[in-house]
């Protein structure tokens, strides 16, 4: 690209009412990130010398998302064109080229908009007015299309609905991407009306005025899954299949084995090493960084983790914000991590939830422990030493402290410190009545009996079950 300066302007005051949601349509998430957010990124990547969106009145969920880039408000839904005049006062004097791309596409490149930026020359003198970037879809349906004239230069930009049926059959259509000279944008625009299908300033027309004032415009042909646009919940859902075959390739090639790969779903922001092995049905929220050789077995939901190197996560397991797993750890079936560090060679293999807790190095927490970190009104932090074991089915109230060593009774509700070495116990005296189970069957077989009831013949039994064939 030349060495002329650009600014960028991303379109996404559209309400999106095809979405039927309260959420502006371009803070739906991709890979659990705004799709706004990759528009953005691909405009920063150029290095724009001004940057701004334009958003639609009581925005401020989307200005604050987008922040620190400035946003500018479009008052009225009064067009493509009216849209960008809104941001005149962040682009007055400037001189370069103005690229104008929208928050619902989210898989333009960097190299694209260069391509298309490129193409003008952005002073008074220049030759290329507007660029425009086309692409030839399978179905071109209600895309605007591209008229070319002579030496395959850019004529006009005629919109759908204002289309001859000869204009329609065009099959280069519009993406809505395009460049044009700062020196002469915003005298176009003003030049441009509402006398169109839908009386709004379309921005489209920037090239007809250019023609006829005597500048050129080309069409750049761009790729078609790049330039796929967002509109309703179904545009949505092919999105993010795009994207997640693109989060899958790169998993793959960068020596990570999943067993199958339809079925893992990536977040944006997946870090994962090598010879990290994942299994089915395995997804990823914003946050994770996998270390090397870490297998991840099926049925895990996984976000805002750290695993380190060598452990073994699942089948079925749930880690959620600030969990961060050591070195060889095992987290087994139906085990929840929240909030807590969890140290080398420790093992919490089955049915547990451990929450705002560290376990120490070498730790053993039995099946149906929990760590009641919250009393209602506060959270509250559980800190388990080295080499402890915990015995099943054991609640710690927490703050609670067990030292180094300790062994924990399986059933036990421990609300004090636990010292190093120590075995710690809290269960009731076990009794047991002689006779007291058949004594209990007869009870209430006779109650079942007044209320003329059929007793089950197990219970009135009692007697030994056949385990062989008859006979």
């Amino acid at each position: 690209m030349s060495k002329q300066k650009t600014a960028v302007v991303v379109l996404a005051a559209g309400r999106g009412a095809r979405m039927k949601s309260e959420l502006p349509k371009v803070l739906h998430p991709l890979a659990g990130r705004a799709m706004v957010h990759y528009a953005l990124d691909a405009a920063r990547a150029i290095s724009p010398e001004r940057l701004v969106c334009v958003i639609g009145p009581g925005m401020t969920e989307l200005a604050q998302a987008i922040a620190p880039v400035p946003a500018v408000v479009q008052e009225k839904p009064l067009g493509t064109g009216d849209a960008v005049k809104a941001a005149r006062a962040t682009l007055g004097g400037f001189e370069g080229r103005v690229l104008v791309l929208f928050g619902d596409t989210p898989f333009i490149s960097p190299e694209t908009l260069e391509a298309v930026a490129g193409a003008v020359n952005g002073d008074a003198d220049s030759d290329v007015a507007v660029a425009v970037l086309g692409f030839r879809p399978a179905d071109p349906g209600e895309y605007g299309r591209l008229k070319l004239g002579d030496g395959g230069r850019l004529e006009a930009i005629v919109e759908y609905r204002d289309a001859t049926d000869e204009e329609r059959a065009i099959g280069l259509c519009n993406s809505g991407v395009m460049a044009i000279s700062g020196t002469h944008l915003f005298s176009l625009l003003d030049r441009a009306t509402t006398d169109n299908a839908r009386g709004e300033i379309y921005l489209t027309d920037v090239v007809a005025l250019a023609r006829a004032e005597g500048h050129s415009c080309v069409a750049i042909e761009g790729d078609v899954e790049e330039l796929l646009g967002v509109n309703s919940r179904g545009d949505l859902a092919v999105a993010e299949a795009v994207l997640q075959t693109r989060l899958r390739g790169a998993a793959l090639a960068g020596g990570a084995t999943l067993i199958d790969p339809t079925t893992v779903y990536f977040s944006f922001d997946t870090e994962i090493g090598s010879d990290v092995v994942i299994g089915p049905n395995v997804f990823f929220g914003p946050g994770v960084r996998i270390a090397n050789e870490v297998e991840i077995k099926a049925n895990c939901h996984i976000e805002g983790a750290r695993i380190a190197e060598g452990a073994i996560i699942g089948p079925f397991a749930r880690l959620r914000p600030g969990a961060e797993i050591g070195r060889s750890v095992h987290i087994g079936n139906y085990v929840e991590i929240k909030a807590a560090r969890i140290e080398e060679g420790a093992k919490i293999n089955h049915l547990a939830y451990v929450g705002d807790a560290r376990v120490g190095p070498g730790t053993n927490i039995g099946a149906g422990t929990i760590t009641c970190n919250y009393d209602g009104f506060d959270k509250h932090f559980t800190d388990i030493g080295s080499g402890v074991f915990v015995g099943s089915n054991t609640a710690m109230v927490a703050p609670v402290v067990i030292g180094d060593g300790a062994v924990i009774g399986a059933g036990s509700v421990i609300t004090g410190d636990v010292a190093e070495d120590a075995l710690a116990l809290s269960r009731a005296e076990e009794k047991q009545i002689e006779g007291g189970a058949r004594e209990y069957r007869v009870r209430k077989q006779a109650a079942k009996s007044a209320r003329g009831e059929e007793t089950p013949k197990a219970a009135a039994g009692g007697g030994k079950r056949r385990l062989g064939p008859k006979g």
